[in-house]
Formats: C-alpha cells, sequence, structure tokens
C-alpha cells in the first residue's frame, strides 16, 4: 500500500491509499480517482515528504558510534506522524476520520447509505425514469458519468454529486 498527497483541479488537497504506483495511475487515467472534498475527477499527486524508516542497524543500535551531545541550537527533529488505525466503521474505511469535515463525512455517507438504494451503474437510468414517471420515485445513490449526470440536469432531474465514492452493495 501506498499513500499519496492528492490535490484536484480546484486545489483542494487531501490524502489517500493505494495498493501500488501502477493501481493509482490506473485509476486516476480512468477517472477513478475523485476529490474528497468537491468530487472532481481531475486528481494530481501533490508534493510531499516521504516518510522513512530507519535501517535495521539503526533501530538495533549494532554498529552505532557513541553518540555525541547535539549542540544548543540544533533543531529537534519534526513529531512522527502516526500510521492510520485499521477500522471497522464501514467498507473501504483504511482510518477513523480524525477531523470535523471527515467526521461529518463519515456521517453523511452513513446516512445516504442507511436511507437509500444503491442502484451501481444503473443510476442514470432509474433516475430517469423515476422523473418520467415510468418508476415510483425513491432515494437512490449510485454511479454516473459525468456525462451522463451533466445529461440528467439538463433534463431537469434532480441529482447531486455525493463526496465519497458509493460502496459496493447488492440491493
Amino acid at each position: 500500500m501506498i499513500q499519496y498527497s492528492l490535490k484536484c483541479a480546484d486545489g483542494h488537497a487531501f490524502d489517500s491509499w493505494f495498493q501500488s504506483v501502477a493501481a493509482f495511475d490506473k485509476l486516476a487515467a480512468a477517472g477513478m480517482v475523485s476529490c474528497a472534498v468537491c468530487g472532481g475527477t481531475q486528481v494530481t499527486k501533490a508534493i510531499m515528504a516521504p516518510r522513512v524508516r530507519p535501517g535495521r542497524k539503526a533501530v538495533s543500535g549494532v554498529g552505532e558510534p557513541e553518540p555525541q551531545a547535539a549542540p544548543a541550537a540544533a533543531p529537534s527533529p519534526a513529531p512522527a506522524v502516526p500510521a492510520p488505525v485499521p477500522s471497522a466503521s464501514g467498507p473501504g474505511m483504511l482510518s477513523r476520520p480524525s477531523g470535523e469535515v471527515e467526521k461529518a463525512l463519515a456521517e453523511l455517507r452513513k446516512k445516504v447509505e442507511e436511507n437509500s438504494d444503491y442502484v451501481g451503474g444503473n443510476f442514470v437510468r432509474e433516475a430517469r425514469a423515476m422523473h418520467l414517471g415510468e418508476a415510483p420515485e425513491r432515494a437512490i445513490h449510485g454511479e454516473a458519468r459525468l456525462e451522463d449526470a451533466r445529461e440528467l440536469i439538463e433534463e431537469g432531474v434532480p441529482v447531486m454529486p455525493l463526496p465519497f465514492r458509493p460502496g459496493r452493495k447488492s440491493n
């Protein structure tokens, strides 16, 4: 797994985990990486500081010279960033929400998933059928290509992007 600092075309910065470098490249090229704030799919890697672990010798103290006193003016090292905490709070969750925005997004996701039907890739067809009166109205969420979502909006179908990827579940 690799963590990237990312930014969207609107300048929103966020982090995300990927299985590998190739996995990020493939998902980004397919437009499947979206901004955690606005949902935009024009996402690029941002500049980030590498996390380097000390080698085995440095950890065990083997082969190290005697420590010397540091000069008084030497800056103290930056605190280490804690690793994500595994969580069972939801599908695809790699860590517990830490900030106010992340907590609000997690709560929004929970409410959306509890109060609407996941229709997956059939979202456009289902939304249009409800709008035309061909299907009973109900709350739904799913996936749509940007062009298809724009067409729905132009037709007057009330839709809005979600600030997260919907969970894959069968209904």
